[in-house]
């Protein structure tokens, strides 16, 4: 599961940008001939719906989120969970020792996958499942609005676990970001439903209240900006998933608070950003403190988000810098995990760590850059989204491909240049579907990311 990370000794020291440029574009275009092959002989045979040419070979394949999706019923209420891990060779379920057997972290962003694959291929048995992790979502909610995490083996609700404890932080901003997808789903096919979502995003808004008191308090840290009103006093990117289901919630409802809170989070996380595109780092919006890193690092997918929601350009302005500048920079530099800041005369690396690499890291800029492109109509951002995209494919330091349509899995990590992590679980599989989605519901996103593999 994502916690914050500090660096620590075990971090690569590094005094900059590391390698050369020739280097980093050897790195960023570097296929394995295996890679390819399994690539390509998808591409070339059938699709889902039996079409042998490679521009309509369905890149989309929910069998393994199915084999980890489960029915269950908790006080005669009928939900679902998504089993946390799955291991190589066989892709059993396994669970997470001491914590459970699921947790709103992966049920929440798998219920978001399900929607988006209802809305772009009109699936129906995807809108149900869909519906019943939005059940399990509802059950994880304390009176007061917090979310626990995690459910044990007999489905009780794990109280008390450092990862699962009632909060208003990382687990409650997938639910809400979950359940405000669910209420736009939902607004013109159940409004019934839809109201009952609403009732339970309403219900975090007193939390939101208060982090909002400190409005507009930004402290320095380590020479950095740190807005003390996003969540843990500057966490971007958690806070950018709550502003994902904000926006979600705000279109299906047009709230005003949703609104207001939208355009202060906006505000916050724009507020972290630094360099420009001719200046390092490029326009990266931090995670956190003094630190980016890939996972959650969802900016700009929801400041795009936002911009769509508020009709307001300027909101997509750091979106628009961050992946016209620091995307491209994170390729050439092969897809590095994260990065420490110091300030010095101008902002320097402290620490630099290239791996492990998740799907986690690539889904955000993926989805982002489609989101721009949707927003914006320029054709760079297209582009983006399919070189992003082909990490998944064998673009990757490993040279290895990581989501395989054939089966819907995708490996947990590239753990070296050498290696790689083959178990299947969760949060892997959910993030690269969530990713594939929206680039292939996006026509130019779609025949870059086709046309690169067949050029390749």
């Amino acid at each position: 599961m994502n916690k914050k990370i500090k660096p620590t000794n075990s971090l690569q020291q590094h005094g900059g940008v590391s390698g050369s440029l020739d280097d980093s574009l050897r790195l960023s275009r570097r296929y394995s001939a295996a890679a390819l092959l399994v690539a390509l002989t998808w591409l070339s045979g059938c699709g889902a719906e039996g079409d042998s040419s490679a521009g309509n070979a369905d890149l989309v394949n929910l069998a393994h989120l199915n084999h980890l999706y489960e029915e269950i019923v908790v006080d005669s209420t009928e939900m679902a969970i998504i089993h946390i891990y799955s291991e190589y060779p066989d892709y059993a379920w396994v669970d997470a020792s001491g914590e459970g057997v699921a947790c709103v972290d992966d049920v929440a962003r798998a219920a978001v996958v399900y929607l988006r694959h209802f809305e772009t291929r009109g699936d129906n048995q995807s809108l149900m499942r869909a519906q019943k992790l939005l059940e399990f979502c509802r059950y994880m909610q304390a009176d007061d609005g917090q979310f626990y995490n995690f459910v044990f083996a007999d489905y009780s609700i794990n109280r008390h676990g450092k990862t699962s404890f009632k909060s208003m932080g990382w687990w409650a901003s997938r639910a809400v970001w979950a359940l405000g997808e669910g209420c736009r789903v939902f607004a013109d096919r159940d409004s019934a439903y839809a109201s009952v979502l609403e009732r339970h995003i309403e219900k975090t808004f007193a939390h939101i209240d208060t982090l909002l008191d400190h409005y507009p308090d930004v402290q320095e840290s380590q020479g950095f900006k740190a807005p003390q009103w996003l969540l843990y006093n500057s966490a971007a990117d958690a806070t950018s998933e709550l502003m994902l289901g904000l926006a979600a919630y705000a279109q299906a409802s047009d709230d005003k608070r949703a609104r207001a809170y939208l355009q202060k989070f906006a505000e916050g996380v724009s507020a972290m950003q630094l360099g420009n595109e001719k200046r390092f780092p490029f326009g990266a919006m931090l995670s956190w403190r003094n630190t980016w890193h890939g996972w959650g690092n969802s900016q700009s997918q929801a400041l795009a988000a936002a911009s769509q929601v508020l009709q307001d350009e300027t909101i997509a302005t750091s979106a628009v810098l961050e992946a016209t500048g620091f995307y491209p920079f994170w390729i050439r530099e092969g897809f590095p995990r994260e990065m420490a800041f110091r300030m010095r005369d101008s902002v320097e690396v402290e620490t630099r760590v290239q791996f492990d690499q998740i799907a986690y890291a690539v889904r955000p800029m993926v989805v982002a850059s489609v989101k721009l492109h949707d927003l914006t109509r320029q054709p760079r951002f297209a582009t983006t989204a399919a070189e992003l995209a082909s990490w998944f494919f064998g673009n990757n330091p490993a040279g290895q491909q990581m989501y395989d349509p054939a089966t819907g899995r995708c490996f947990d990590g590239i753990l070296s240049e050498t290696e790689i992590n083959r178990n299947s679980g969760a949060e892997s599989t959910i993030e690269a579907l969530y990713a594939i989605i929206e680039l292939d519901a996006n026509h130019d996103a779609s025949a870059a990311l086709r046309a690169r593999l067949v050029d390749k």
